[in-house]
């Protein structure tokens, strides 16, 4: 068994505690099917009870990210990350910078109010990215996904399994290794596991790295 081959057998169907920044060099390259990852959106949010999100306040990690993304994705693959509006030009300009190319874009329209400023906040957004020319998807999905609320008990911006799935099984082919690198609570993880697809999620926060481990009971 060659390195390359080492060290996918040892990544898979975990969640490293640590920054992606660090972990992702590590990684080969064109080593991963499916990236699905909800960063950090920039706007120093902090929930009701007072639980942040790392590194929501600056935005020095943003290309590097992306760019170590683009190269661990296999050629003629998709990545989809949520983002954060108040700053798409930025998230856009990281992925063009990466490699990237915008081929799509969802809308996650929820039933509730998540915050209140000039209009209320009903939705989420994730961009579609291509490296390469990966082929159409057999089962072309829409861009509307309904929200499904997750209650956030177990990070403040937990995206709910429901609303990811289709994202995974439409992009990830099957038995391919889907990789987070913002894994949070594990969510992608989870929604990966569900679909028969093996996963391998970054995290920042001891705290949610832990919760995310004992979510999906591994050992990492």
């Amino acid at each position: 068994m060659d390195t390359q081959s080492q060290t996918l057998s040892i990544r898979r169907n975990t969640i490293i505690n640590g920054d992606c920044l660090n972990v992702m060099p590590e990684l080969p390259s064109r080593s991963i099917h499916f990236i699905l990852t909800d960063p950090p959106y920039l706007i120093n949010y902090k929930s009701r009870d007072g639980r942040k999100v790392p590194n929501d306040n600056n935005d020095t990690w943003l290309k590097p990210a992306f760019a170590q993304m683009y190269r661990v994705l296999k050629h003629n693959s998709f990545c989809v990350s949520f983002y954060g509006y108040r700053h798409a030009d930025k998230f856009i300009d990281a992925y063009r910078s990466a490699g990237f190319r915008v081929i799509g874009h969802f809308a996650f329209p929820k039933r509730y109010t998540s915050s209140k400023g000039f209009i209320r906040a009903q939705h989420e957004c994730a961009h579609l990215l291509a490296k390469g020319s990966p082929k159409q998807p057999d089962y072309t999905i829409g861009d509307v996904i309904d929200w499904t609320y997750s209650g956030n008990k177990l990070h403040p911006t937990q995206k709910p399994v429901s609303v990811l799935q289709p994202l995974i099984d439409t992009f990830c082919p099957p038995n391919g290794l889907v990789l987070d690198p913002f894994a949070g609570s594990g969510s992608t993880l989870l929604a990966a596991r569900m679909l028969g697809r093996s996963y391998l999620g970054i995290e920042l926060d001891p705290g949610y790295h832990a919760t995310a481990a004992k979510r999906l009971e591994v050992i990492a």
